[in-house]
């Protein structure tokens, strides 16, 4: 059977893939969320600047706010589905740095390996690449556009 077409009862493949973008942004994006949050709000840029420093991360004083608020704002961006590429993009970019610069020399398992950035740029990744879909802020103005 098709599941492309709808019949009585049973979503089709389409709107399934859709509500699993939905799933998998919401998720990622509160987790990039919070951790910018925990960055910005708690920490703040001389915090995070200094912590930069400390793990070696080139100029620490623009990479430490920067990533904050990548974070932060791209995280947003993922839970409502706003500019999804981009946000997406930017998030697997910091992520790379963040297995490259800091958690790579530490192997691969947590709490100090790049297992979870590594999840993280994969997801964040994998939304860059698909896009939204349809229950976004970004499907609604994609639909809005055809109209």
């Amino acid at each position: 059977m098709n599941t492309n077409f709808p019949s009585p009862g049973r979503p089709t493949t389409l709107t399934r893939v859709d509500a699993g973008l939905t799933v998998l942004r919401a998720a990622v994006g509160a987790i990039f969320v919070a951790h910018g949050a925990q960055k910005l709000f708690v920490f703040g840029f001389a915090g995070i600047a200094g912590a930069f420093g400390q793990m070696g991360v080139p100029f620490p004083e623009v990479t430490g706010p920067l990533v904050a608020l990548v974070e932060f704002l791209g995280g947003i961006a993922l839970v409502v589905g706003l500019l999804t590429r981009l946000a997406g993009l930017g998030l697997t970019l910091t992520m790379a740095g963040a297995i490259a610069l800091v958690h790579l020399k530490a192997g691969f398992f947590s709490p100090n390996g790049f297992e979870f950035p590594l999840a993280l740029a994969a997801a964040a990744l994998a939304v860059a690449l698909t896009g939204a879909g349809r229950f976004s802020l970004d499907g609604a103005l994609s639909r809005r556009r055809m109209v």
